[in-house]
């Protein structure tokens, strides 16, 4: 059973949203963040980044940082830019890119669910990152950004969702400067709260997809002000946390892609020769690879498609078996010496949304060789967090992402 709970969200004023809503605080750099807001005093970057407000010696005194995060949503609020809404809602959340549409409902989800393990976690999560999230949720007092959250799919909670959207116009709906589109629906109708969490008290699981820091850190801040109040039951807001919960088969992930700065003392044609002696290599003029257990290679200048050979990786284990695994025990650390990617300064990321040209381009730049993956599955995820175990670092990129700013949850009121 999934203990769902409606909230008064923050939201934009009128014609504002557009304005506010900022891409997640994980997602750009300071210096990135700085540049996108520096013409916007309303983008919520100011809230979720507000180290781009200070000097170069004030932005590395974290609690100056979060002292200015809530003195900026507090402006916001005061000048009348985002707003409490009245009474508890529900909160249907549209995406779309290009042809793909898929549709969340935000809700408050259980810090207890999340402890006892229904809400079911794949990922391994940093102690600093959750230091840093769990203070700002602290000191700030809110949910600044949601979770995105995944279940099976639920033919009731879709017909729920369905019914909603196609009966009226959302209540927000603007196209970003990235070409995202982003719509809500406030769900306020006591009859519709009581359906929606009827059909979620069916769902036995829900599975965190993107944001395991900010839910770690809303079960560290829930513990922070249990502890801190006497008559404490177990209904305050701070039990409950933002998220944004979609269908399985609504969810779109793309590629999680690798570039190495070098050849750990290899020449480039040493590295070919050991690639071949572990994978099935061949020159392409296609960078992605056509499905699990491939990969496009980038090399001086030249794409390689590399394919795993049967036998070569324990196909029947949900972590051996993923892709990040498979290159990371067979070429990445035996043969480039990338003993533990959370922290080899050799090696990086890109997401999938950079596509192909970012990675040559990174190989023009600083890097030597780099890989395309294929997206991972959310069948793939689910396997993983039902067998307790965790994914290889940076193995899913979930696209198109949430905006912050659009919903902010209160954890007092």
């Amino acid at each position: 059973m999934a203990d769902i709970r409606p909230f008064p969200a923050f939201r934009p004023t009128s014609g504002q949203a557009g304005k506010v809503a900022s891409p997640p605080y994980d997602v750009l750099s300071s210096d990135e963040a700085r540049e996108m807001a520096a013409s916007n005093p309303v983008s919520f970057l100011h809230v979720v980044k507000a180290e781009i407000d200070l000097d170069p010696a004030e932005a590395k005194d974290c609690e100056k940082v979060y002292a200015q995060s809530a003195a900026n949503f507090r402006k916001m609020v005061t000048d009348g830019v985002i707003l409490q809404d009245e009474q508890p809602a529900f909160y249907i959340y549209r995406l779309t890119r290009g042809d793909h549409q898929q549709f969340g409902l935000a809700v408050g989800c259980s810090v207890d669910e999340y402890v006892e393990g229904s809400i079911k976690k794949h990922e391994f999560t940093r102690r600093d990152k959750e230091d840093d999230r769990a203070r700002h949720m602290e000191v700030l007092g809110i949910n600044a950004g949601p979770v995105l959250f995944t279940h099976r799919t639920n033919e009731a909670v879709r017909a729920i969702v369905n019914g909603i959207t196609g009966a009226r116009e959302p209540d927000v709906d603007f196209i970003a400067d990235d070409d995202i589109g982003h719509a809500v629906w406030v769900v306020a109708d006591e009859g519709d709260l009581a359906a929606i969490q009827a059909a979620f008290a069916d769902i036995d699981a829900i599975y965190v997809a993107d944001g395991h820091h900010r839910t770690a850190s809303a079960h560290r801040v829930r513990d922070i002000m249990r502890d801190r109040n006497p008559n404490h039951t177990g209904d305050e807001a701070y039990n409950h946390f933002l998220a944004v919960v979609f269908q399985e088969d609504e969810l779109k992930l793309m590629g999680y892609h690798r570039v190495v700065a070098d050849l750990n003392g290899l020449s480039s044609e040493d590295f070919l020769a050991k690639a071949g002696e572990i994978f099935d290599v061949a020159p392409t003029d296609e960078p992605e690879p056509d499905g699990h257990r491939q990969w496009g290679m980038f090399l001086d200048g030249q794409w390689y498609r590399l394919t795993a050979r049967g036998g070569s990786f324990p196909a029947d284990d949900p972590v051996k078996g993923l892709d990040a695994a498979i290159l990371q025990d067979l070429l990445l650390a035996p043969v480039l010496g990338i003993g533990d990617p959370r922290k080899d300064p050799r090696i990086d990321f890109v997401g999938g949304s950079r596509g192909s040209a970012e990675l040559e381009r990174r190989c023009g730049l600083d890097m030597k060789v780099a890989f395309a993956f294929a997206p991972a599955s959310v069948d793939q995820i689910m396997a993983v967090a039902d067998a307790g175990a965790v994914m290889p670092p940076k193995s899913t990129w979930f696209e198109p992402k949430l905006r912050s700013g659009l919903l902010v949850r209160s954890l007092t009121d």
